[in-house]
């Protein structure tokens, strides 16, 4: 019996999702979370698929850890917690194609692919929804590079280390981009803030009245208190 789960790396724990696909089958839990968590040390910090192989007459089991997903990878790379919630305005970092190359290279094995080229590009997929330039570009405007073969010999050789003089214009270029995009994200946060003010009148009563104090509503219960008073 194969059971497939996604966990975080070196720190599964238990949790009714799991209890629920194990307990039936009389498995030990703390077993199973051990061994896991000793198969996926190496990719602490981020989510890995894990098949567990499940012998239902012994309870034996053996591990299978595959590759975490390419946003996973990409997301460890650059030291990010999350992609960009907005990919086609605000970028979170700036890649080298060697980046690329080198995270392809370990999705590989899991892919569908006997092209490398074709596994470089659905890597730079990834780039263009978590908001990730290419060398200092939009990762579309990289894959028809590749089309191109503009990376041939990068590609080709499986080149998985930029320059320093290379990185060092590409965070030059990023840092750039992150000044522009500062007055951008002021600009879309003062948005937010106005049109909350539109949609949420103040206790002055509706936009527009001007000289308005209360509510309607509180204007009638004040006149019927001042009438009971006068009588």
């Amino acid at each position: 019996m194969i059971i497939k789960l996604l966990v975080s790396g070196g720190e599964m724990k238990p949790g009714p999702a799991l209890s629920q696909k194990m307990g039936p089958l009389g498995i030990n839990m703390g077993k199973v979370i051990s061994e896991v968590n000793k198969a996926t040390t190496d990719f602490k910090g981020i989510k890995v698929p894990v098949s567990l192989d499940i012998d239902t007459k012994t309870k034996n089991f053996t591990v299978k850890v595959f590759t975490p997903p390419a946003s996973e990878l990409l997301k460890k790379e650059f030291g990010l917690e999350k992609g960009s919630g907005q990919p086609d305005k605000i970028k979170v970092a700036n890649a080298a194609i060697e980046h690329i190359i080198k995270i392809a290279k370990e999705k590989e094995p899991d892919m569908l692919t006997n092209d490398f080229k074709a596994a470089v590009k659905s890597i730079l997929g990834s780039c263009v929804s978590l908001g990730i330039l290419v060398e200092s570009k939009d990762p579309k405007e990289v894959i028809e590079e590749v089309n191109q073969g503009k990376y041939d010999k990068e590609i080709n050789s499986k080149t998985i280390e930029a320059s320093e003089e290379k990185l060092d214009k590409l965070k030059e270029d990023f840092e750039e981009v992150a000044k522009e995009q500062e007055a951008l994200i002021k600009a879309i946060e003062e948005k937010k803030a106005k049109e909350a003010e539109v949609a949420a009148p103040g206790e002055t009563g509706a936009p527009g009245e001007e000289g308005t104090t209360a509510p309607t509503e509180g204007k009638e219960k004040l006149k019927k208190k001042l009438g009971k008073e006068k009588r």
